[in-house]
């Protein structure tokens, strides 16, 4: 028996007077009716598909419409031609059988009166479903609105009016109506479905104040459950878990997670994914101790194959692979999750593409940082672009892992990368790849100093061309930057590119951060000498001496050392750095120092 199971059974025989779940839970025997289904769809045939392309009814005050146009809008999942059609019905004195009216509930309470986004408007539909999940916690329930006022004018409303409007407020986060809803029904002798008390057990901390009353709460309502022999399922768990998982860090708050899973597994309750999801959330706070508890998940699930059993099982795979990179800093365990992901149709579980983008973000940042290089290199191969394309924080830790383990062979791959996924207007990738390639010099035979070059000028072009315009106006060359891209070229002798760089740096001084390395200066002096290009030798002393670098009567006893210059020449460089530094005996280079 694994960690996991053993400290189930272990925590399951203690205090059982205090928190005894169990006793609540053997009471369950059978399931009340039938659950609801919010809103009832069919799989769609051809024929249906097609309808898609069908002009699109307009209901104005003038369209004949009878409850057949009502049901069938309702069908069709289209909120607001719904809310329209009954306006119409409602206006024009037309009867609505109470069935219909049932149906038209359910909707409006589980779209909260708001048309659904088509599945083609991937992004619009993430916003406002599918964001940030911490986010959608607060109430957007429309109070007053159309779903209430078809719920009133309901002749007699039962069991299945009364949980639609719970189960709708819940969902969108108006708890005290939906308690006070529940109250009503417990007063009146209403029973509610399981799903019902599944939407109610979900937003418990927000209906008391203090674990120990939310832990009580939550046994109330399962004992309510019980009285009305109702069984749980995978949501009443998910559900119990899910509000504990919103107590805090204490450790009693770890003790009722495990307790509730081990009771509710004890009369035949398996957990999904989404189970194992707010156990990581409970265990593994940001601000909590380090906990190993997806060791244990990972032990009692390795080589399984999981299907959809609740929509928060697509939270499992990119909470587990944050937990390895930020939590635990575990490359192996990232690899069991990993392959546990491609076990069967488990991908099919990784969730829309920003949590599979998010998934492979922990897994790529823990690769680079634990894997060697060129075992990570075989990952980026296989990863790149074909599934994962890396953001530019996540490029930016590419590169500079490329840089410090000496790899200079990948730089221009990674260079190719960042055009493809226009990274090449970010100005720490830029920096880091140009620096990258100056650190590691390659030998005088290898053919990577044409590629640097080539990389460099390259940057300097979509750039500098660019930099007045729309796309790139938030780049801004540093002096560092420029520099490097001098230094490149000239190692492959680009002597008139790294001459315009020059002239720019000359230029605007006033606007460029920072200052280029003496290097790059000094090896530009030096080959101004051996082409005897004195005037833009001259150009590159007077910008050292404007930057203030130290080194710069260095360059000009090295040019005055080096050539003979005419008189104008010699007055222009004593005005630089005067009679005195050029007269020096001292006449070693920069580079010989």
């Amino acid at each position: 028996m694994n960690a996991l199971n053993t400290l189930h059974v272990g925590l399951r025989s203690q205090n059982r007077r205090q928190l005894n779940i169990l006793g609540v839970i053997k009471q369950y025997s059978s399931t009340r009716g039938q659950d609801i289904i919010i809103p009832k769809r069919i799989h769609r045939s051809p024929t249906d598909i097609l309808k898609a392309f069908y002009p699109q009814l307009v209901y104005d005050d003038n369209s004949e419409v009878d409850e057949e146009a009502l049901k069938k809008v309702i069908d069709d999942v289209l909120v607001s031609d719904a809310i329209r059609v009954f306006q119409l019905l409602q206006k024009k004195g037309q009867s609505i059988s109470e069935s219909t009216k049932q149906a038209l509930l359910e909707l409006l309470c589980f779209y909260n009166c708001e048309d659904t986004l088509p599945e083609d408007m991937i992004e619009e539909r993430w916003f406002r479903h599918g964001g940030w999940y911490k986010a959608k916690q607060r109430k957007t329930w429309k109070d007053n609105a159309l779903a209430e006022k078809v719920f009133n004018s309901l002749d007699s409303p039962g069991s299945a009016a009364y949980c639609a409007l719970l189960q709708g407020m819940t969902r969108f986060y108006q708890v005290d109506r939906a308690w006070k809803l529940y109250k009503e029904t417990q007063e009146r002798g209403i029973d509610l479905t399981r799903d019902a008390f599944n939407s109610l057990i979900r937003v418990v901390c927000y209906l008391r104040e203090g674990n120990e009353n939310r832990w009580q709460l939550i046994q109330e309502l399962l004992t309510a459950m019980a009285k009305q022999n109702i069984a749980p399922n995978i949501g009443t768990l998910n559900a119990v878990l899910e509000a504990i998982s919103s107590m805090g860090p204490q450790k009693h708050v770890k003790t009722y997670a495990l307790r509730a899973l081990a009771e509710l597994r004890h009369v035949g309750v398996q957990p999904s994914l989404a189970t194992y999801y707010f156990l990581l959330i409970t265990f593994c706070k940001e601000r909590g101790p380090v906990s190993s508890i997806l060791v244990d998940i990972m032990d009692a699930i390795e080589g399984q194959t999981f299907s959809i059993k609740d929509p928060k099982d697509t939270f499992f795979f990119v909470t587990a692979m944050d937990i390895c990179r930020n939590h635990l800093q575990n490359i192996d365990l990232a690899h069991r999750v990993n392959k546990l992901l491609h076990t069967g149709n488990n991908y099919d579980l990784i969730g829309d593409s920003f949590k599979e983008s998010i998934y492979y973000r922990h897994y790529f940042v823990l690769l680079c940082n634990m894997e060697p290089l060129e075992v990570f290199m075989e990952y980026y191969n296989k990863l790149v672009p074909h599934i994962y394309i890396p953001e530019p924080a996540v490029m930016e830790e590419v590169i500079r892992a490329v840089d410090m383990n000496g790899a200079a062979e990948y730089f221009p791959k990674l260079w190719s990368d960042m055009v493809i996924f226009d990274h090449t207007e970010r100005v720490n990738n830029v920096a880091a790849i140009l620096s990258g390639m100056v650190r590691n010099k390659p030998q005088p035979s290898s053919d990577l100093t044409e590629k640097f070059a080539v990389i460099a000028w390259n940057a300097w072009e979509k750039l500098e061309v660019s930099v007045d315009g729309e796309k790139y106006r938030q780049f801004r060359w540093t002096g560092e930057m420029l520099g490097d891209i001098m230094l490149l070229c000239l190692r492959y002798e680009r002597f008139d590119q790294a001459r315009r760089v020059l002239t720019k740096l000359e230029k605007n001084q006033n606007s460029i951060v920072g200052v280029p390395n003496i290097e790059a200066l000094q090896l530009f002096t030096d080959m101004c000498i051996s082409r005897n290009k004195i005037t833009e030798a001259l150009e590159c002393i007077q910008y050292s001496a404007d930057a203030g670098f130290p080194e710069t009567g260095k360059l000009a006893q090295q040019l005055s050392g080096a050539v003979e210059l005419n008189t104008e020449q010699l007055m222009r460089l004593t005005d630089i750095v005067g009679q005195e530094v050029i007269q020096s005996p001292n006449s070693a280079s920069v580079a010989e120092q």
